[in-house]
């Protein structure tokens, strides 16, 4: 898979997107995740991406024409799935969705900064809208690192024990059960005894069972779904 990411502040991406699992990926040639920088597609002397609202509204508006030109020279190159905004008001981050997105082959993803972006850019370029919450965050950056590492941790061989991403809290719209790891007793906080079994069987019931009762407790609307 390879995410193309467009942003006018690249710096912002570095760090995460060259750590952990999303490093790996990139090492084991699973992904290949590149960052342009806005400012590199505009005819502007100044590099300047962004102008006044019409209208008179107070901020900035990202420009039409620089992501145009950045999205246009990406697809000369290769034909993309999918060209995503990342906007608050767009759908909603879910891991149905990631599931969907990891089986595609070729993403951008652009990131809103300033007051937003040209509308335009919305009604001709973007194929789909995501969001992260119902927040507002600076810049897009933080929602594209997001988008990205809940995608790419999914594609096979990232994480070495394809199962763990498999049993994650969503996956079947429940949370995740309590996990534990040694020892088993300390300072008298003890692990279910039931995990200590050894029956399979009987420790697969009880983590399902968790699993519907946190989520009754914690996200009762995911029960609804």
């Amino acid at each position: 898979m390879r995410i193309d990411i467009l942003t006018v502040l690249p710096e912002m991406l570095e760090s995460p997107l060259n750590c952990s699992i999303l490093k790996r990926a990139q090492d084991k040639g699973l992904a290949e995740i590149v960052v342009h920088n806005l400012r590199d597609y505009t005819t502007n002397k100044h590099r300047k991406v962004d102008d006044y609202p019409f209208g008179g509204e107070a901020g900035m508006v990202m420009q039409v024409e620089p992501v145009d030109r950045a999205i246009t020279h990406l697809k000369s190159q290769r034909e993309y799935d999918e060209v995503i905004y990342t906007s608050p008001d767009g759908e909603v981050l879910s891991q149905p969705m990631a599931n969907s997105l990891s089986l595609l082959n070729n993403i951008i993803i652009l990131c809103g900064h300033y007051k937003g972006i040209d509308y335009r850019i919305r009604e001709h370029l973007i194929t789909r809208e995501i969001s992260i919450g119902d927040y507002v965050l600076t810049g897009g950056e933080m929602p594209a690192v997001v988008i990205t590492d809940a995608v790419v941790r999914l594609i096979p061989g990232v994480i070495g024990d394809e199962q763990s991403a498999l049993s994650d809290s969503f996956q079947d719209n429940l949370l995740a059960p309590p996990i534990y790891t040694r020892p088993s007793d300390y300072n008298g906080w003890k692990v279910p005894e039931i995990l200590l079994s050894g029956h399979q069987a009987h420790i697969d019931q009880w983590r399902y069972d968790q699993a519907v009762e946190r989520t009754r407790r914690l996200r009762p609307g995911l029960l609804d779904d």
